[in-house]
């Protein structure tokens, strides 16, 4: 039994209540020299984010891998894989769907754009958007290894399943090749232990560079909209997935998230759905019970699809910049925002501030103002944490849920 960092929730905590003040003291004081203040920005907060990021992104390519394949070729019954995708699929595209109709219904009720105005420049140069096209033959790669190299999840989540089908209908060929890979998973799991023993420092680096660089004078400017998407967020993460554990699975709402904890804070400081891809699959595994086979197909593929908190800021994004405009959007239009949304959040990459890059198609749409995305740029680099926590809450929400309906979660392990 692999064992986890001790007392890792309380130094983690203590991780970020030390970036923070460090940061706020060097953003928001003039006692600390400019040398000094550069070299703890340059060599102690961006360096030691960087090496952190670096060291949970190393472990993406292979444990989603060594997981997936390892998984598949142990299914003694292949058909369940069609089952597990269908549910996986649909509860994702469900939830986004609620969580950009639930922020479409609060921006309507409490207009955060109403009487807005603002100089906020526009950004030089405007995000480009991902084809739906584009999107679909990713899936499909011609170069693994390139597809690799550039963490494509759904392409190398089709190649791992690929080579887990052919692995299994092979395993009497090969001397038993699966328990290879079922023994290299155990492997890079003990790693993501090791790295999780840093993550104190590496929280106390990002925080801290967040501070540094942007204080917080900048939320005032759009103080409304800050205040409605962090309330959407919470409520969709807090009650949305506490409904479907309920519902789908009977479980306790309160187990599931003094679990996850760990695993939200860690997406909060990456603000990336995939660098968080091994301790979340860590967490469902050994904290929540769910099998492995399970975890290893749900979590790389919510990694990429499941935007809730982007399809969140999304909705109240474009009802925001067509208040601040003076449009009113139609009933019509709103069904088409979700619509848009959840299409949308299947092609956003599972990286820092990619809501942005969507969000230029749905103003695309609308024939909304482009240039207002420097009013949400301006305030969206704590607001994408958030968002990426809720995205990691969801992930690992949907894989108790698909594991409990295949008769494959460990309640035992769930209630400990």
């Amino acid at each position: 039994m692999l064992e986890t960092p001790k007392n890792l929730t309380r130094n983690i905590l203590l991780g970020m209540f030390f970036g923070f003040a460090l940061g706020s003291v060097a953003y928001y004081f003039d006692f600390i020299p400019s040398s000094i203040e550069d070299f703890i920005r340059v060599y102690i907060f961006n360096l030691g984010g960087s090496i952190f990021i670096n060291l949970l992104k190393m472990l993406i390519v292979p444990l989603v891998f060594f997981s997936l394949v390892s998984g598949i070729s142990s299914l003694s019954n292949l058909q369940s894989l069609g089952n597990i995708t269908f549910k996986t699929i649909s509860l994702y595209l469900g939830t986004t769907a609620i969580a950009v109709s639930l922020s479409l219904f609060v921006a309507s009720i409490f207009k955060p754009g109403a009487g807005y105005s603002s100089d906020i420049a526009a950004p030089e140069k405007l995000p480009e958007g991902q084809s739906v096209y584009s999107t679909i033959l990713d899936i499909f790669p011609s170069n693994i290894i390139e597809a690799m190299a550039n963490n494509q999840m759904l392409a190398i989540v089709f190649f791992s399943i690929l080579f887990g089908l052919a692995l299994n209908k092979t395993n009497h060929l090969t001397g038993n090749l699966s328990e290879s890979f079922e023994k290299l998973n155990t492997v890079f799991m003990q790693l993501v232990l090791m790295i999780m023993s840093y993550a104190p420092i590496g929280v106390f680096c990002l925080i801290g560079k967040f501070v540094i660089t942007d204080g917080l004078d900048i939320f005032q400017e759009a103080f409304m909209y800050v205040v409605l998407l962090i309330s959407v967020l919470l409520f969709h993460a807090i009650v949305t997935y506490s409904i479907f554990l309920k519902i789908f699975t009977n479980l306790s709402p309160l187990v599931f998230f003094k679990k996850m904890k760990e695993t939200a804070i860690f997406a909060f400081s990456t603000s990336s759905s995939a660098a968080t891809i091994p301790v979340t699959l860590k967490t469902v595994t050994t904290d929540l019970g769910v099998n492995k086979n399970i975890a290893s197909f749900v979590i790389p593929v919510g990694a990429t699809i499941n935007m809730d908190g982007t399809a969140i800021m999304q909705g109240m994004a474009t009802v925001f910049i067509a208040q601040m405009s003076g449009i009113d959007l139609s009933l019509f239009q709103y069904m088409q925002v979700v619509l848009l949304a959840v299409i949308a959040s299947v092609g956003a990459a599972a990286v820092p501030s990619a809501g942005t890059i969507t969000l230029v198609i749905i103003l695309q749409q609308f024939g909304l103002p482009l240039e207002a995305i420097g009013i949400i740029l301006a305030v969206d680099r704590i607001l994408d944490m958030i968002r990426t926590s809720v995205n990691v809450t969801g992930d690992a929400t949907v894989a108790c849920i698909v594991a409990h309906s295949e008769g494959l979660l460990d309640k035992e392990v769930f209630d400990k």
